[in-house]
């Protein structure tokens, strides 16, 4: 797509709503609802003829990476540093946010090393939407009955909430129609009614701050206490057109929360890239081996800015049947611990069991779906490393120089022979909710299935079973492109990111399930460089988060689907979906 055709696609839209214009430095007294936020930094114009540099940082579920990326969209430089997850008890997940932020600043520090930090002109955070929960004091506030204070976020995977998510359901309340008619306990308002009904005073009463995570790295960055819209929207019910709803606070028992305007959960609202505050407060640039000013991004969700990273990319010339039509033709599929499948829209439209429709959540002027699956790489991991014969697999891959994933794929090539791959798992079969279903059914009360084991547990077994669920998260990323379809998307080919792209078989699988081409970046980190779009834009080098878009992403491949494979896998995603009507038929027997 050329700049010209998507820019003025993004120009067609209606006119934009108050705080929703694009990121230029010149409008962010409509973009930031709160005079405290609005910059007070001019521009280094020394800077103007040389390269460009941002730094992207990108908060996962187990790691915090940092990039260094150039005005092309070029990473420099990538570090990773390990963050620490507790798991005190099934369902409940628990991060720090001190953590964290140590993890952020170190990573941020090694990308920098021989760089001059005048250099950088803007800085992105993008995380995981995760709670976390401060003082009055802006102190960490323990999210868990042993008052660790130190453990005071609760996770995005963490399922403790189910029940409270099963009360919000039941006063099917209008909102509801925003997150696919269903709240997920994974979202913000059943967590909050958790600790409230079950932490009342050593948390939810002496909390001042609630915070989604990519919020609290601006904040802890800035000291701006701006919110993002992509987070209000995307996990706490916000209204881009309305703001907050108090009769839906009122009717779910948290009405504590209205004091103040809303002041614990965000009264200032911004649009994904706005610069907040006056950049970096001399602290925090000290901590990431940054200047003091340096531009700061409104952040966003990590998948969104996976979303960011990958879908403005020129196509021109790959042959695909998208490269003449809008951006709302493709899908961004952000694959890691778990997936994400981002899909936009001119107009609103609403998938039963799939989040959304959020107005310029992610693209400015368009409407976001957001599909999901809650358990992808983390489900992979589990069924490897579970199995019988991991300890040979991981004996042979090392012997290799390989990891397990590499050496199972080749493993499975030696195994097939002349016959296809995927007819090596024709009698296995994966349902592959191990952490309940997000999207398109929407029941995190699903489980995990396995049909077709037998009692031999040898190497060749566990290619297959690796197989069998590999094609059961693609089969997944059907269902719910279906159901999107059903409601009215027009998708032509999956972009996608993440950790999984990087494994051939995986990205294959797909390919060949959905019958789409995928489209990888030339940037296999499109996250982190989706966080750094956000501080070219906050930088004020570019006008808007679709001209970086344009300018900082690249496609480097392009997977097509194999025709030969259509049949087996349309006989195959009937089977999978059997298999759920099959186990919500057991419950019921169960029931009776």
């Amino acid at each position: 797509m050329h700049r010209e055709s998507f820019l003025s696609l993004v120009a067609a839209r209606r006119p934009a709503r108050l705080f929703l214009l694009a990121c230029v430095q010149s409008e962010v007294r409509s973009t930031c609802k709160h005079h405290s936020c609005w910059p007070n930094w001019t521009m280094d114009s020394s800077a103007s003829t040389s390269t460009k540099y941002y730094v992207g940082i990108d908060v996962g579920t187990a790691s915090v990476r940092a990039a260094l990326v150039d005005q092309e969209g070029i990473v420099v430089a990538v570090a990773e540093e390990a963050i620490q997850i507790w798991e005190p008890q099934p369902d409940h997940y628990e991060q720090s946010s001190t953590d964290i932020w140590a993890r952020c600043c170190v990573a941020c520090q090694k990308v920098m090393q021989g760089v001059d930090a005048r250099e950088i002109r803007g800085i992105g955070f993008d995380a995981t939407c995760s709670l976390v929960v401060l003082d009055k004091d802006f102190q960490p506030l323990a999210v868990n009955a042993q008052e660790d204070n130190l453990r005071n976020i609760i996770m995005w995977m963490d399922h403790r909430a189910f029940e409270q998510a099963n009360e919000i359901n039941q006063k099917s309340h209008r909102l509801l129609q925003y997150v696919g008619g269903v709240m997920s306990p994974e979202m913000q308002p059943p967590k909050l009614m958790w600790l409230k009904q079950n932490l009342p005073e050593t948390c939810f009463y002496k909390a001042a701050h609630f915070f989604d995570l990519p919020d609290f790295l601006s904040w802890k960055a800035t000291a701006c206490l701006s919110r993002s819209l992509c987070t209000l929207i995307c996990k706490w019910t916000y209204s881009s057109e309305t703001g907050w709803d108090d009769n839906f606070w009122e009717s779910i028992g948290l009405e504590d929360l209205l004091e103040d305007g809303y002041s614990k959960i965000g009264s200032q609202v911004c649009t994904p890239g706005t610069p907040l505050g006056t950049g970096l407060t001399k602290e925090a640039a000290q901590q990431l081996g940054l200047r003091e000013g340096t531009a700061v991004a409104a952040s966003l969700i990590d998948a969104h800015a996976g979303g960011l990273g990958v879908l403005g990319a020129d196509i021109q010339g790959r042959g695909l049947a998208c490269q003449d039509r809008p951006i709302t033709s493709r899908m961004a599929l952000i694959c890691g611990t778990s997936s994400c499948h981002m899909a936009i829209s001119e107009k609103p439209l609403f998938v039963p069991g799939v989040w959304g429709p959020y107005f310029s959540a992610m693209v400015p002027g368009f409407w976001l779906n957001e599909g999901g699956q809650s358990a992808t790489g983390r489900l992979l991991d589990f069924i490897v490393r579970g199995h019988a014969a991991f300890p040979e697999l991981q004996r042979r891959a090392e012997h290799s120089g390989e990891n397990v994933y590499t050496f199972l794929n080749r493993r499975l090539e030696e195994i097939r022979g002349s016959v296809p791959m995927s007819s090596l798992a024709a009698d296995l079969h994966v349902w592959p909710d191990f952490h309940g279903n997000r999207s398109p059914l929407a029941d995190p009360s699903l489980k995990g299935m396995v049909v077709g084991l037998t009692l031999s547990q040898t190497l060749e077994d566990l290619a297959r079973l690796y197989l069998a669920t590999i094609q059961a998260v693609a089969l997944g990323t059907r269902h719910i492109l279906e159901a999107m379809r059903a409601a009215g998307h027009h998708i032509d080919a999956l972009f996608m990111c993440g950790g999984l792209s990087k494994n051939q078989l995986f990205v294959q699988t797909h390919a060949d399930v959905t019958g789409l081409p995928i489209v990888l970046s030339h940037e296999v980190e499109s996250v982190l460089v989706g966080a750094a779009i956000l501080g070219a834009c906050a930088s004020g080098d570019f006008t808007s988060i679709q001209e970086v878009m344009e300018g900082m992403t690249k496609v480097g491949k392009v997977v097509e689907p194999d025709a030969d494979q259509q049949s087996f896998y349309d006989r195959k995603f009937r089977v999978f979906l059997r298999l759920a009507e099959q186990q919500r038929e057991c419950r019921a027997l169960m029931r009776d």
